[in-house]
């Protein structure tokens, strides 16, 4: 006896593997009928052909929804991590790739700076870095020729050789880099030469109330300490620089495993690596890293120093205390807060100008600085008024409006920094050198942060801290609204010389 059939499918709705076939079975059927052509079964048909459909077209409305509700993020916002790499000499590689860019931006940085400069020497390893590319003639072929631009920085924590150009030109830049560190120019006559064009840029330029006034606040906070000095050095700190100490520093700092090289463009990987570790892969490594380490300095003086300008119509404030490292994990707290108290001080005295609080952060604890230009007239008072800023953001948490004002500011710079190639290499060599926070979670910990971080951070930096204190303008004027502890002084900056 045969079994009984049964469908697996009807004829309406199918699966997708068995539709045509199921819809030629209905032709099939009807066709003794004569009913192929009538209305109902064709509407019928075609409604249910429609109904298959249908999920499909909602699918493709909603995915197109999708992409035009979501925001899409641009590189510059994501700070997007950089590929890796080492050499076998120990030179680090950071690359992001940039398909269909033209250029290429290119920065080595040394992770050693003017902190290292020796007593009395100050611009040493300035000298050093002028000494990489000595001749402005290579300036002018990158520029000419490469379509880019040659730039040497030196910090008190680095010396950054920036170079750019067209990225078909990726193997020349990097030859010059290889010329820069591993043929060094440092004989007698080139060093002569280099000392004698950085010594006559010292006497061109013309010194202003704020760049001594800014100078002489370092002195009064750090003393002897090496973020006491201009990384430039002075004329007579240059003068004293010999050959054998340019020798000794690129001995010491200009090694390949105290190096990382930051690239940024539109050049293949394979095509960078095979470059860098043809040209560069020679450079030598050090036999030992030198550390930091430098004697703590002392706590200021916390007398005013009033520094005497007699021609002076107006005041130039400084009040500074001792900061944070790079590496500390409140150093973004810290720049919210001199947001914070720049606003708090320039509402509390408007006839204030040129103001500016900022935490300068090195590897080692830097300086919180506050600055601006007052009436001779208003001078107690801007120093009143900062003191009791200082007070109130260590008492209690700023408010909360001016506390989001400073936040938005803050993370409306970062962006801005990341969105360009030099700041996004630079972003991004900070983290080698200072071991500070991942340029791609930054945006992240300024949303987290509350105007609690802030008092907090205050509290660290300026409860029952020694602050320093400068005002320079006409002395007979300021000693009226100065009363008791200040100490008056002809307008010469003398820094004392290092242990």
């Amino acid at each position: 006896m045969p079994f009984s059939r049964r469908r697996l499918t009807r004829f309406w709705t199918t699966s997708k593997l068995f539709f045509a076939a199921s819809q030629l079975a209905a032709f099939e059927v009807l066709r003794p009928l004569g009913l192929r052509h009538h209305p109902v079964f064709t509407n019928h048909l075609m409604l249910n052909k429609m109904t298959n459909y249908l999920p499909r077209l909602l699918s493709g409305v909603l995915c197109l929804a999708l992409v035009a509700i979501l925001p899409v993020r641009s590189p510059a916002q994501t700070a997007a991590e950089p590929e890796r790499e080492t050499l076998l000499n120990g030179l680090r590689i950071l690359y992001w790739g940039q398909p269909g860019n033209p250029d290429v931006f290119l920065r080595l940085r040394i992770h050693s700076g003017a902190a290292f400069d020796l007593a009395d020497k100050g611009g040493m390893m300035a000298l050093l870095g002028d000494a990489l590319f000595p001749d402005r003639s290579t300036r002018e072929y990158v520029s000419d020729e490469l379509g880019g631009r040659l730039e040497v920085t030196t910090t008190f924590d680095t010396i950054d050789v920036t170079i750019s150009g067209k990225a078909a030109n990726l193997e020349r830049m990097i030859d010059l880099l290889r010329g820069a560190v591993m043929t060094t120019q440092l004989g007698a006559e080139n060093i002569a030469t280099l000392k004698e064009a950085r010594i006559k840029s010292f006497a061109e330029q013309t010194s202003s109330a704020s760049s001594l006034a800014d100078q002489a606040i370092t002195t009064r906070l750090f003393g002897s300490f090496p973020y006491a000095h201009p990384t430039a050095g002075t004329t007579v700190s240059v003068s004293k620089i010999e050959r054998g100490d340019l020798m000794s520093a690129r001995e010491r700092f200009l090694n390949s495993d105290n190096a990382t090289v930051a690239v940024v463009g539109g050049v293949e990987k394979s095509r960078l690596m095979r470059a860098l570790r043809q040209l560069l892969g020679p450079w030598g490594k050090s036999d030992k890293t030198i550390p930091a380490t430098f004697r703590q300095p002392s706590a200021p003086n916390p007398q005013i120093l009033i520094l005497d300008r007699p021609a002076s119509s107006t005041a130039e404030i400084r009040l500074a205390v001792r900061g944070l490292a790079r590496a500390d994990n409140d150093v973004l707290p810290a720049e919210l807060l001199a947001l914070v108290a720049r606003n708090l001080w320039q509402t509390a005295l408007p006839e204030l100008s040129n103001v500016v609080v900022r935490h300068e952060a090195h590897l080692l604890p830097g300086m919180f600085l506050f600055s601006a230009t007052a009436p001779q007239a208003s001078a107690a008072k801007a120093v009143s008024a900062a003191q009791d800023i200082m007070r109130k953001l260590s008492q209690a948490a700023p408010p909360a409006d001016e506390f989001e004002r400073a936040r938005t500011a803050l993370a409306a710079q970062m962006s801005q920094q990341l969105s360009q190639p030099a700041g996004l290499a630079g972003a991004w060599l900070d983290v080698d050198t200072f071991k500070s926070p991942r340029p791609n979670t930054v945006s992240t910990l300024i949303r987290s942060y509350t105007p609690g971080d802030v008092q907090r951070v205050a509290t660290r930096l300026f409860k029952d801290a020694p602050v320093a204190t400068i005002v320079l303008g006409n002395a007979e004027q300021l000693k009226a609204q100065f009363q008791g502890n200040i100490e008056t002084r002809a307008n010469t900056l003398t820094p004392p010389a290092k242990p």
